[in-house]
């Protein structure tokens, strides 16, 4: 019987094994920034150690950095970023300076740059670092303990995963994407049952995603419960690294292919279970809830509440009161205050574009009271769309077109739902204040969705809004 993608790329990367089924892993990429990384390289010095392989670890700033001119950045701001700057200095680590107009959300530059490439083993202080896994990677996000031990030995320490299969079988439907992809599976999964799974992404939907779009998917394992997700490299993976800065040269190029390649699962691959899906079905999907589970097609109804699983009812009911919904109500038309385009799920090129392309199309406005933000996820998504004119099309829309950035994603800057305000955001979670306001409201939805909110001041179907241009 041949070997799955995950089991071929863990055994490349065993160093040795301490413990029946608990080994040590060599990380052939370690990616920090300024959250997650200041009292690990303060452990490195107080222990006197040196980063192992400087060469192989790689530094930005994306979750406090403004993304707007502010008159003043608060003091833990300022010392959070003076300090990745120092450490990676001392550290001699290469850093991504919002100075030298590299930086960006790690989860953009690391794969824009071709530092995540198929078969390579990835760690960062950052739980979506299950983003990576998208050209084929094992990708894991650490605690801040983990990057210390990370830093000074490029080793981690885990147990082998249970790997779950699922099959997205047939084509998704015009105007349905990615993200309606990852929030229609956790739906239908939960955010628990990839706990102790890695989640290998296949089927002809899959397959037709292109690498913006599987980096959407695989960014979402996560909230799944899986440790990682990923999607066998192909030749659209090869197509997007070839060129980039980090990637493989000339030289070097046909060796890795030839790698890249061989770790792809095999047709006769074993796997601890399969899922399938029909890719058909899958409507333009928003959350209701708390979770990134609790969502419904557009034009669906939110459930009932039965006595068929207690703690469900109980984390239903919890939801509904907290978001101000009732089982039977229809989410379609709910008035939001905010929308947000942007973070390490949906900030990117293609997905930022095609919203500009649908705006252009039909002279669409923000709706009044609305405050509407696009954010790209990496300087240089920013200067893509600056230079195609998205820009001009986003503010000549009515939206807000800022610098790069996590922005309102999880709200460590000043990008912040204030007191009961709804957002229609295109980010990850919808945790209570997960946007910054204790009583703010979370929706999830596509990019598309989001601007068809924006525009109609109330979550609408982005197909109907905009037909033929949401393609």
């Amino acid at each position: 019987m041949g070997k799955n993608l995950y089991n071929k790329v863990f055994d490349n990367h065993i160093v040795r094994e301490l413990a029946p089924g608990q080994y040590q892993i060599f990380l052939g990429l370690h990616l920090v920034h300024e959250v997650t990384s200041p009292q690990a390289f303060q452990m490195l010095r107080e222990n006197k150690l040196r980063v192992a392989y400087p060469n192989r670890t790689f530094a930005t700033a994306d979750h406090v950095i403004p993304t707007q001119a502010v008159a003043r950045v608060p003091e833990q701001t300022s010392a959070m970023l003076a300090a990745i700057e120092r450490n990676t200095s001392e550290f001699e680590v290469s850093y991504f300076a919002p100075g030298e107009n590299k930086h960006g959300i790690v989860h953009v530059t690391g794969p824009e740059q071709g530092l995540t490439q198929p078969g390579m083993t990835i760690a960062c202080g950052d739980s979506h670092t299950s983003t990576h896994g998208a050209f084929g990677a094992l990708a894991f996000g650490i605690g801040t303990t983990q990057v210390r031990d990370v830093l000074a030995t490029q080793t981690m320490v885990m147990h082998r995963l249970k790997v779950r299969q699922i099959k997205v079988n047939g084509r998704l439907r015009e105007g349905v994407y990615a993200k309606d992809l990852a929030l229609y599976i956790l739906n239908r999964l939960g955010t628990a049952a990839g706990v102790g799974y890695a989640y290998e992404f296949e089927g002809e939907a899959v397959r037709h995603l292109n690498m913006d779009e599987r980096m959407t998917l695989c960014n979402l394992a996560v909230e799944m419960g899986a440790r990682c997700g990923y999607v066998n490299p192909c030749n659209t993976t090869f197509a997007y690294l070839k060129g980039k800065p980090y990637a493989p040269g000339a030289e070097d190029w046909d060796r890795a292919l030839a790698y890249w390649k061989s770790i792809a699962s095999d047709p006769d691959a074993h796997y601890d279970d399969v899922v399938e899906f029909d890719a058909s079905e899958v409507q333009p999907m928003v959350t209701w809830g708390i979770t990134p589970a609790q969502s419904v097609a557009v034009h669906d109804c939110i459930p009932e509440l039965t006595d068929e699983n207690t703690k469900q009812q109980k984390l239903m009911a919890e939801a509904m009161d907290f978001m101000g919904f009732a089982p039977g109500q229809k989410v379609e038309g709910t008035p939001i205050q905010v929308a947000f385009i942007g973070s390490c799920t949906n900030g990117r090129y293609s997905d930022l574009a095609q919203v500009g392309r649908a705006l252009a199309s039909g002279g669409f406005r923000v709706a009044p009271g609305v405050k509407a933000l696009v954010v790209p996820g990496s300087f240089e998504v920013s200067q893509r769309l600056i230079s195609e004119g998205f820009d001009r099309i986003f503010t000549d829309a009515g939206f807000e077109f800022r610098s790069p950035g996590c922005s309102m994603c999880l709200a460590m800057n000043d990008d912040r739902l204030e007191a009961g305000q709804v957002c229609a955001s295109s980010s990850n979670r919808n945790f209570k204040g997960r946007q910054g306001s204790p009583t703010g409201k979370t929706l999830l939805m596509s990019p598309m969705m989001v601007a068809a909110a924006a525009i109609k001041g109330a979550v609408t179907d982005s197909r109907q809004l905009f037909g033929s241009s949401s393609k």
